[in-house]
């Protein structure tokens, strides 16, 4: 790898565009990724929000779901916003009929936790490691997370609840940074991409 990672963003629904944004302004190579043979051009991968069960459904679609499954247990760097957060979960709390995750960081997951469309909200959110103060989340019908494994390390919190989770490669926020102007956690997210190099 370069010092310019290449990072997808998995484009089959979700606010793709305004991750391409915040990672080119992160200094990646920032491209959509659809196929199998586009996830295995990428150093790192964000899963973006949108709906979670409808993107696990269009991921076994296009063919992704194993191969998706397979980067992230052989160590790919992911980064999962608010529905990426679900499907990054281990385990849902209240999953959806039919609903599958790719699975990679140990913890429970709450779908909509914060409630529904119309009572979405914007934050200030402490979160470790992001440095110069705490960055603005967007809540749309986010989850939180109940629990945490071993393996998982809490980086951030809002109103008691977990909402950042990172387990070694794998990050995951249950709020959009993207949506912000502020690119720090896509900073953040392309400096792993880089360690893993």
């Amino acid at each position: 790898m370069s010092d310019t990672p290449v990072i997808g963003v998995l484009a089959l629904q979700g606010d793709v565009r305004e991750h391409l944004i915040a990672l080119a302004s992160a200094d990646a190579l920032a491209r959509p990724v659809r196929r199998p043979e586009e996830l295995a051009e990428v150093d790192g991968l964000v899963v973006p929000g949108g709906e979670s069960t409808t993107i696990s459904k269009l991921a076994a679609l296009f063919g992704l779901l194993e191969p998706l499954r397979e980067r992230i247990r052989a160590g790919m760097p992911v980064y999962g916003t608010c529905a990426g957060m679900i499907l990054l979960a281990d385990k849902i709390l209240d999953p959806r009929s039919g609903q599958e995750t790719l699975g990679g960081i140990d913890m429970i997951v709450r779908r909509n936790a914060f409630g529904r469309q119309n009572e979405s909200f914007e934050a200030a959110v402490e979160v470790a490691g992001i440095d110069g103060g705490p960055v603005e989340g967007v809540f749309i019908r986010a989850p939180w997370v109940e629990s945490v494994g071993a393996g998982a390390q809490v980086i951030a919190e809002h109103g008691g609840h977990i909402v950042a989770v990172r387990q070694q490669n794998a990050l995951a926020t249950s709020f959009h940074p993207e949506l912000t102007g502020d690119h720090r956690i896509h900073a953040y997210f392309t400096e792993m991409v880089r360690a893993v190099g």
